[in-house]
């Protein structure tokens, strides 16, 4: 197992910028905002060839029972108690603070190993460092999260806590990766709450206020035997509201950073105003990404007249999202838990579609039968002519169409042989592409 290394300190000490160097690039929002990290992150690293696991965490602060302050604090002492060691941050600019000691009298009753951390070390003058001795865990490491100061120092501190020989972690044969799935929509539709669903556990915040999601949080949950990757975002919401809000736009970039690695996607519709004109964007931002897709209408126990109601947004949805026609499209409560249990075969079947490979003589087989039934129009008189297909590559899947005049195949055409092959090779929800490779004109330099 890898070394897990919990981040701790205030708000606005430079954790999300300490994890982010630790973990080699940028994964949690970082602004001089206290309080943006909300959730507990994560982060797999690899330590002079140990493996480690870093968590960065909310700040530490107290609350009344039940708020998000108080639950944030919670977050945070289930990350310490699933730490090895603990990074204690301190920010050497201000100095100890009385939110400091609060934090190393718990980190004390933990009973967890601690190395201490001033942050914000970059200036030669700390006449503040000298403080954080007065906090009992020895002589603390001075360094710049923003500047790369004192990260390797810290790191040797780390890896005196390993066991194990470098490299142990990762033997075991070659197994299949996990499964990179992100939880999207609009704010408030109910994505943390299916995310804790589906953990079982509360992972990420949840709260009635839209945007209090504001990173993106990644943990690991395994179903049907299949371990995935499962991302909770921020709510997207249209461009125009986002706009000169900064915080916002960050964490608008951080959700479509989840898309951009996931390999599938659930869409979340609220049941109560379902395919507004912001779920129809985000979903077609999907499909140009090229990602598998399913869709989750949640709040479905708020729902009364059920009857044709699901029969009602699967017509609208292959309607208005034809690029999408047929994906999978599942009613559930994330706060009841009514239908969640049909999520994860849709989800398993959407990943099936994305990794489709067929034969290139079955492909053919295929085309000659559309073409018998619906041959290509004319362009400007002249027949345009397709002779064979194979399919480039999958994820998503992506086919080669080789012919004459190829570059004047109306959209139209190209619609119906995706729809076509959505039906022979069961790729329903799929978002497919089509490269058009027209041959050369022998003639046309000689004119």
């Amino acid at each position: 197992m890898p070394l897990t290394i919990a981040i701790v300190g205030r708000p606005n000490v430079g954790k999300s910028t300490l994890f982010n160097r630790l973990a080699g690039k940028k994964l949690a929002i970082v602004h001089d905002t206290p309080g943006v990290t909300r959730d507990r992150h994560e982060a797999l690293t690899v330590f002079n060839g140990h493996a480690v696991r870093l968590i960065d965490t909310a700040g530490f602060e107290e609350g009344e029972a039940g708020s998000l302050s108080q639950r944030m604090t919670g977050q945070t002492r289930t990350a310490i108690g699933d730490a090895d060691v603990c990074v204690f941050v301190v920010d050497v600019r201000a100095g100890v603070t009385a939110g400091d000691e609060i934090i190393a009298a718990a980190l004390r009753r933990a009973g967890k190993p601690v190395v201490l951390v001033t942050n914000k070390s970059e200036a030669r003058e700390r006449p503040n460092e000298a403080e954080a001795y007065a906090l009992g865990f020895g002589e603390p490491i001075a360094v710049s999260a923003e500047h790369a100061l004192g990260i390797g120092e810290l790191i040797d501190a780390i890896l005196a806590y390993v066991t194990e020989e470098p490299g142990a972690s990762e033997e075991g044969g070659e197994e299949k990766g996990p499964l990179k799935l992100a939880i999207v929509g609009r704010p408030n539709v109910g994505k943390s709450s299916l995310f804790n669903r589906l953990l079982g556990e509360e992972r990420s915040l949840t709260s009635p206020e839209a945007g209090t999601t504001r990173d993106a949080v990644v943990a690991k949950w395994k179903a049907g035997g299949r371990e995935i990757l499962l991302h909770d975002t921020a709510g997207l919401r249209k461009k125009a509201r986002v706009a000169g809000h900064l915080l916002e736009e960050m964490s608008v970039d951080s959700a479509l950073e989840a898309i951009r690695f996931a390999e599938c996607v659930v869409v979340m519709i609220d049941a109560a105003a379902p395919f507004e004109k912001q779920d129809l964007t985000i979903a077609d931002l999907i499909a140009r990404e090229g990602r598998a897709v399913v869709f989750a209408v949640n709040k479905w126990d708020l729902v009364e007249h059920r009857g044709g109601k699901i029969s009602e947004l699967r017509e609208k949805l292959d309607r208005l999202l034809p690029q999408l026609w047929g994906a999978p499209l599942i009613a559930v409560s994330a706060r009841t838990g009514e239908g969640v249990d049909r999520l994860l075969p849709a989800i398993e079947e959407a990943d099936r579609a994305w990794n489709f490979r067929v034969s290139t003589s079955q492909l053919n087989k295929f085309l000659e039968d559309a073409l018998a039934r619906h041959p290509p129009p004319a362009i400007s008189g002249r027949r345009v002519r397709v002779r064979y297909m194979t399919q480039v590559k999958a994820r998503p899947p992506t086919f080669a169409l080789f012919g004459n005049q190829l570059d004047g195949l109306p959209e139209h055409y190209l619609r119906y042989l995706t729809n076509e092959l959505r039906e022979a090779f069961d790729l329903k929800g799929v978002p497919m592409r089509f490269a058009l490779r027209t041959s050369k004109n022998p003639f046309a330099d000689s004119q």
